[in-house]
């Protein structure tokens, strides 16, 4: 198993590192629409659908959204005089009122589950509106300030990785040393309340050297601290929605196409939450 996870990280991540650092803008935008793709095959079978061409229909329309975006917004257009494409900021708006609506689930879980547990419809409902916007944080973040700095975009997608690995590592190893109260062990038990703690704690390593690193302000340093902070503990959340899927579908990981990882929304789950949380406080309140 350890071997398979090893191989797989060493063939992806060259190939991440390629297409967010060098593919051109236009090419990035369908690359991300492929993932994105991947995983909406997944949520199918979380969802309930079993049929094969089912599966693939569903993950066909997930990509058809973002190949209309794609052909309706043109990627020049995203960002004009440093404002952000309506429509783009109304569905990471949307965005966020769904991962707030996924978090008073959580909480209730196992509660209430009979209004959407057994509707395929309703969970495929939940799929695009997690899938969706995560397309669009990933491409707008891409595309900031991209004529002014092509790699401007690029480090952004990297901080957010950045403190949701670091807060993922911290997590680990301080819910094993000192995790004792259960985060919420109806949906995941693995989790602890001193893993997410130390998992924030980490990450804030990484916001405070790219504070640095940009010269923030020492007044608008604050700012960074929250955003990164709801940043990582809203990751936790897109975690725990994923789990708690799984677990209505009976299945203990999404796919199989990472050998060793499990499918592809094993491995972004927690980005799905934070990439468009962040792209909005972006858009709002740093661009």
């Amino acid at each position: 198993m350890l071997k398979q996870r090893i191989i797989t990280a060493l063939i992806l991540a060259p190939a991440a590192l390629t297409a967010i650092l060098f593919l051109p803008t236009v090419y990035f935008q369908w690359v991300i629409a492929g993932v994105v793709a991947l995983g909406a095959y997944e949520w199918a079978n979380m969802s309930g659908i079993k049929a094969r061409q089912y599966k693939a229909a569903y993950a066909g329309v997930i990509a058809g959204i973002c190949a209309l975006l794609i052909a309706f917004v043109d990627a020049q257009a995203i960002w004009l005089q440093g404002e952000l494409n309506n429509l783009y900021t109304y569905i990471l708006g949307a965005s966020v009122v769904w991962w707030l609506a996924s978090l008073g689930m959580i909480l209730a879980y196992p509660k209430y589950t009979a209004i959407w547990r057994n509707s395929w419809k309703v969970r495929g409902l939940f799929g695009l509106l997690t899938l969706v916007p995560t397309w669009v944080a990933v491409v707008t973040l891409r595309n900031s300030l991209y004529e002014v700095d092509a790699y401007y975009g690029a480090s952004l997608i990297f901080y957010v990785l950045g403190i949701v690995w670091a807060a993922d590592i911290g997590a680990f190893f301080v819910g094993v040393k000192f995790g004792r109260h259960k985060l919420r062990p109806n949906v995941s038990p693995g989790k602890t309340i001193e893993g997410l703690l130390g998992g924030i704690a980490a990450s804030f390593a990484i916001i405070a050297f790219a504070a640095l690193h940009y010269q923030v302000e020492p007044s608008r340093i604050w700012l960074h601290l929250v955003i990164g902070g709801v940043t990582v503990a809203v990751s936790a959340l897109g975690d725990l929605n994923e789990s708690m899927f799984k677990r209505c579908a009976g299945i203990k990981d999404s796919g199989k196409l990472l050998p060793g990882h499990g499918g592809v929304l094993d491995r972004i789950d927690s980005l799905t939450a934070a990439f468009p949380v962040f792209a909005f406080c972006y858009v709002v309140w740093m661009a």
